[in-house]
């Protein structure tokens, strides 16, 4: 099959999405639209997994870790001599599992996940493949391509923020559509688009909510204040600046009009040479992002147990009488 790439409409980025400087946790470190000093905010993917049940992931991490034992015996020679109460040999044996997991294949998906990813940007960009992709990959873009056909992609990988989460995180596409929505009706505007190449059995609710908080979400340009995102020792002495509201208002644009009742969901199974559109209701998935912010400020309550009061803790109450 032929790939007719020029037909794909040139998507342009709103703003360079270059790296965005980040703390120790890994969070983004935001200038706050008032001005002030750089803030971790969470990402926007973290920020929601509160809401999911993990269940069947924990278990399947677990089931990973087995087989990668089982093919690598030094792993368990190793951790043998760890303590798991030891706050270094804690770090050892978490290194060790993700080893494990590495063995029994369970990073290849992420890492193809991505690569798919990376793939489909060439195709929205109108730009060639690679010439080393594999057929395989090519009938998965393929795919992608016929499928997406419907959708005009106005911009790729941008950051935003949404201040009242505190909350940052780039989404995949931002994509304009004229047609049927869920119930058929006629429908027509920008819509925040994401692509997910592995199982959509599970994680409905946390994907309405990652694309509800995205289409609240300001434009947030952090080459404002630029910074190399490499040096940490340039990240924290940038931390202690602080930036005057004027400066931060520069950083700060709001997204083209987007609708904030629906996104949509590109399915690409890695290796399966299909891809399919689901509509995710957005304003399921806003209510789930204020019950997250509750739950997450529920997590600071204090008070919530008291040491028990012994009245015998100093010797035998002189009222107790033995029988």
């Amino acid at each position: 099959m032929s790939l007719n790439l020029l037909e794909i409409p040139q998507a342009k980025p709103l703003h360079p999405n270059m790296s965005v400087p980040r703390d120790g946790w890994g969070r983004p470190l935001i200038v706050p639209e008032g001005g002030g000093k750089p803030q971790g905010h969470t990402r926007t993917t973290t920020f929601i997994d509160c809401i999911e049940d993990k269940s069947n992931l924990i278990d399947w991490m677990g089931r990973m870790v087995l087989i990668g034992a089982s093919k690598r015996a030094d792993l368990l020679d190793k951790a043998r001599e760890l303590n798991p109460e030891d706050p270094g040999d804690k770090k050892k044996l978490n290194a060790l599992t993700e080893q494990a997991k590495d063995a029994a294949g369970a990073n290849k998906k992420s890492a193809k996940g991505t690569y798919l990813h990376d793939l489909s940007e060439y195709v929205d960009r109108g730009e060639p493949l690679p010439k080393t992709i594999s057929g395989q990959d090519l009938d998965d873009m393929a795919a992608y391509m016929m499928t997406t056909s419907v959708l005009k992609v106005v911009a790729i990988e941008q950051f935003v923020v949404v201040p009242e989460l505190n909350v940052g995180g780039t989404f995949d596409r931002l994509s304009y559509y004229e047609g049927p929505d869920a119930f058929g009706r006629p429908i027509s505007g920008n819509f925040i688009t994401d692509t997910k190449t592995g199982t959509i059995e599970y994680g409905k609710l946390k994907m309405a909510s990652q694309l509800a908080t995205y289409s609240r979400g300001k434009l947030y340009d952090h080459t404002q204040f630029p910074v190399n995102a490499d040096d940490k020792d340039a990240i924290k002495e940038w931390k202690k600046q602080a930036f005057t509201a004027e400066q931060a208002a520069q950083a700060y644009s709001p997204l083209p009009p987007v609708n904030q009742d629906w996104g949509i969901i590109v399915h690409l199974p890695q290796g399966e040479g299909t891809c399919d559109l689901h509509w995710v209701d957005l304003n399921i998935g806003w209510a789930l992002a204020q019950l997250a912010l509750t739950i997450r400020k529920a997590r600071s309550t204090k008070g919530a147990m008291k040491p028990f009061l012994n009245q015998f803790a100093d010797g035998v109450d002189s009222n107790f009488q033995s029988v």
